[in-house]
């Protein structure tokens, strides 16, 4: 595959976990007890297709930083490494949902009820999210892939996310902004993370038009 295509098929797994986010996230907001087994299913079904397509974007970034310049293949490694930890992290989580939720003979909440989901969705996945979004930052801005705002921003939302590391010490109540299992840690990350792709993998997809195929 040239250039052009690995940039093609980059923006598009970036367009296509934007997607699949922004329609997951909403979904953890339309009850206000526990939520019927279809709609926490229905969720975590979106978040798997979602999490599949980071890996695809994941690895294909990598191929690009390393088709930009091969001096900056490591970088391209640690985002690819980092961003599989994160989609690891967080099917583990999802499944432990499921699992409890499928057992259960009754409704239940499982982002209360599943203790070992609360810090694997927050303060390890922001550590490991953080840790891809600088390496997808620094990767931009050493080979100049793309425009000068997504590297930027990239770091921007890394420190963001390391900004909710320290949210394991503030209690389990999923309705508190900072909190081991917080909206804020939790969903209000996921939202900015699905707008991001979405502008980034738009930006990487467009580029591929203004490069000749090699």
């Amino acid at each position: 595959m040239n250039e052009t295509g690995v940039r093609r098929l980059t923006g598009l797994a970036g367009i296509a976990t934007a997607a699949a986010l922004i329609v997951e996230v909403p979904l953890y907001f339309l009850y206000s007890g526990p939520p019927p087994d279809s709609n926490v299913l229905a969720r975590l079904l979106v978040g798997i297709l979602a999490l599949a397509f980071l890996i695809v974007f994941a690895t294909a970034f990598r191929e690009l930083v390393k088709r930009a310049d091969p001096a900056c293949e490591w970088v391209g490694t640690m985002a690819f490494a980092a961003g599989l930890v994160y989609a690891t992290i967080t099917l583990v989580s999802h499944g432990l949902e499921a699992g409890a939720v499928i057992a259960a003979d009754h409704p239940i909440d499982p982002t209360v009820t599943v203790e070992g989901t609360y810090i694997l969705y927050g303060s390890i996945g922001r550590v490991m999210l953080a840790l891809f979004l600088t390496a997808v930052g620094h990767g931009i801005s050493r080979t100049d892939l793309l425009p000068r705002w997504t590297g930027r921003s990239a770091f921007v939302l890394a420190g963001v996310n390391l900004a909710f590391v320290p949210s394991l010490f503030f209690g389990n109540t999923p309705a508190h902004f900072y909190a081991a299992n917080g909206w804020g840690t939790t969903a209000l990350m996921g939202a900015v993370l699905s707008y991001w792709m979405l502008a980034l993998g738009i930006s990487i997809h467009r580029s591929a038009a203004r490069r000749p195929s090699r």
